[in-house]
């Protein structure tokens, strides 16, 4: 598949993605969203991918923001359209039944630290630093970052960075519980391809029931959220899967689960 602004290869069921505007810092303009829309919707529907690592061209940049000159001919109206889509875009990636993996390099700022709050684990390199600055531009963040900053790491420090705007560097998002883990600009690709290869030696039902039911804690009680859970439970117990997984276990072996 081939984009402008994105690339794309498929290795052993691992999908990596590329935001590749690095003369403008992997800024995310309105065609770039588009193509990650496409491509995401590809994604989903194929039975090959397991699992997604996401990152940005250079080691300048994962997304250093959006478009400043598509934002600065916004107005009202035309602002709640801009940010809807973007929103849209991202829950996308949110609740994609595949894990997926924002590999940090760089700065990501704005609309670039929102898509890595909506990728499911965030690894970073030493020299990532991550913000959502959009109040110096009289505005605030308009892709998810007031709501999934709040949750990831609690509503004061997520008040503090969104209402100063200041950046976080990649060991603050580490003790602060934004990224899982640091590593140096040329382990970061290596580090979660290991990650992704990880994950796709368990069972693909299992990942996928385990991230519908993980991702309920934002929008579920926890009385809803336990029931989703025992679902979930209920529905991997009747697979193949679970039949290979504990007929291993009681047989002292590695499991094999089917791709």
């Amino acid at each position: 598949m081939e984009y402008k602004n994105l690339l794309f290869e498929e290795i052993n069921n691992i999908a990596k993605v590329t935001i590749n505007r690095a003369d403008k810092l992997n800024a995310l303009n309105i065609e770039t969203l588009n193509e990650l829309d496409n491509l995401f919707n590809f994604i989903e529907e194929s039975d090959s991918i397991s699992v997604v690592i996401i990152t940005g061209a250079g080691e300048k940049a994962f997304v250093a923001g959006a478009d400043i000159k598509e934002l600065s001919i916004l107005n009202s109206k035309s602002g709640v359209e801009f940010s809807v889509f973007g929103q849209s875009v991202f829950n996308k990636i949110e609740k994609l039944n595949k894990p997926v993996i924002a590999a940090v390099n760089g700065y990501a700022l704005g609309g670039g630290c929102e898509l890595a709050l909506a990728c499911h684990i965030r690894y970073a390199s030493e020299n990532a630093k991550f913000g959502q600055p959009e109040v110096n531009l009289g505005i605030i963040p308009g892709y998810g970052g007031t709501q999934r900053l709040a949750r990831q790491i609690g509503k004061g420090l997520g008040m503090e960075y969104i209402l100063t705007g200041d950046i976080i560097s990649a060991q603050e998002a580490y003790r602060i519980g934004l990224v899982n883990k640091i590593y140096s600009s040329e382990e970061l690709i290596l580090k979660a391809t290991e990650l992704a290869e990880k994950i796709i030696s368990k069972g693909k039902n299992a990942i996928s029931a385990s991230l519908k039911s993980i991702n309920a804690v934002d929008n579920m009680l926890l009385e809803d959220g336990l029931i989703l859970e025992a679902e979930q439970f209920g529905n991997c117990c009747g697979t193949t899967e679970f039949l290979e997984g504990t007929s291993a276990f009681l047989e002292k072996r590695k499991a094999n689960f089917e791709r």
